[in-house]
């Protein structure tokens, strides 16, 4: 009997596999590419302000 019994890790009697394979269709999608792009243009905008801008030492 207990043989039968699918045998499940701690992270399904967690609640975990259940949490991240609900994926609504409502959810705001946000591309991969958008946020690599985001963090460039990011790092690019504070480079050249502190360039433009130093810092009193």
């Amino acid at each position: 009997m207990a043989q039968g019994k699918k045998q499940e890790g701690f992270h399904s009697g967690a609640g975990l596999i259940r949490y991240f394979d609900a994926e609504e269709k409502t959810a705001f999608k946000i591309p991969p590419w958008f946020v690599v792009a985001a963090c460039i243009v990011t790092a690019i905008a504070v480079t050249a302000i502190h360039l433009a801008i130093p810092l009193a030492s």
